[in-house]
């Protein structure tokens, strides 16, 4: 965040970055959780890399669920709930991820991972892989055009059968691209475009109502209808004011709950928080941090990820992942939280 400070004197306006210990203390309160886990560091050291992740969830064995998550330098990463890496795929610079799982991959259901690639930063792609559950292997399938543009979010919604990959170029371009990974080579159709002011990344998609969450980093959150005949105007449902939500707002995830209550998650990187609103009337809920605990915590987050439901002993209720900018000496890596101790800390329904 940054400050403008004009001076009487025909000197030009100076800015200076406000003090992470300041936005703290302007921003509204927020508990404490701590992580009860957190992967092996990304490789690329020094640097700005980890960035998104995603989940699987194993419904047969809960705790052999899944989390691949970006070096955003170099590739993409599967990890296992306890945290250690399963698997490395170099796939340059992917920023951010996710995951769709019975997808029709090449005649047969699979587990289909869309990465934003921005290898060509004058020119989108979507790159897309194949997850295997059994080797928690990637494999990749190709590229489709997501538009002119630096690519910079992705998120998957499905609306009656068809597949759509949003991607969200850095400019805050939002295009909508059909997908279909069912033939050798997949192919991708951009069918709409949307549009927010300034540089936005975050975004999430609610099947349930065919909702598009974006986050624009120094405005706010948006709403958009997800459908490829709706309308394509955004609506407001919290502005980056410095209390509640801090800017940079960066990562969003969704927890549904029924038919269409739940919760929409941003990373308030700003302030080192994350900020919860309701789905159904996007009341603000409540914020909190991820603060050192058995493994340390969480700072300057960009991606984050949600999944309500059992992940077994270690997380029960769900699973809360978010990217650590600062990972003490070492490289960025992922913090793992349970949901149910963010629920408890927040007194939300468990």
């Amino acid at each position: 965040m940054i400050a403008c400070f004009a001076f009487i004197t025909l000197s030009a306006c100076a800015e200076v970055e406000i003090p992470v210990a300041v936005r703290i203390a302007n921003a509204t309160p927020a508990v404490s959780v701590t992580a009860r886990g957190e992967t092996t560091p990304v490789g690329t050291a020094n640097a700005d890399a980890a960035d998104d992740p995603a989940i699987w969830r194993n419904a047969a064995n809960p705790a052999q669920s899944l989390i691949v998550g970006t070096d955003k330098k170099a590739g993409l990463y599967v990890y296992g709930l306890d945290g250690k890496t399963r698997a490395f795929l170099d796939a340059g610079r992917v920023n951010n991820v996710d995951l769709k799982e019975g997808v029709a991959i090449g005649g047969a259901p699979g587990i289909l991972v869309a990465a934003s690639d921005r290898n060509d930063i004058a020119h989108a792609k979507i790159a897309l892989f194949r997850l295997d559950p059994a080797t928690a292997t990637l494999t990749a399938l190709g590229k489709v055009d997501g538009g002119a543009g630096e690519a910079y979010g992705v998120c998957l919604g499905r609306d009656a059968g068809i597949l759509s990959a949003f991607i969200v170029l850095k400019d805050g371009t939002i295009n909508q691209v059909a997908i279909d990974a069912n033939s050798a080579t997949p192919s991708g159709k951009i069918v709409r475009t949307m549009k927010l002011g300034t540089q936005s990344e975050g975004c999430a998609v609610d099947d349930r109502t065919g909702t598009l969450y974006v986050a624009e980093e120094d405005v706010g959150l948006w709403r958009f209808d997800a459908r490829a005949a709706g309308s394509t105007m955004p609506t407001k449902i919290a502005a980056a004011d410095g209390k509640n939500l801090v800017m940079d707002a960066e990562g969003l995830a969704i927890a549904p709950v029924g038919d269409k209550d739940g919760y929409v998650l941003v990373s308030s990187q700003g302030d080192n928080a994350y900020v919860v609103y309701k789905l159904s009337d996007d009341s603000y809920v409540g914020r909190f941090r991820v603060v050192d605990g058995v493994v340390g915590g969480s700072e300057e987050t960009d991606g984050i990820e949600l999944m309500l439901g059992d992940f077994g002993p270690v997380y029960p209720g769900g699973l809360f992942i978010a990217q650590d900018g600062h990972n003490a000496a070492a490289a960025q890596n992922f913090k793992l939280v349970a949901w149910d101790d963010i629920a408890k800390a927040l007194g939300l329904p468990q």
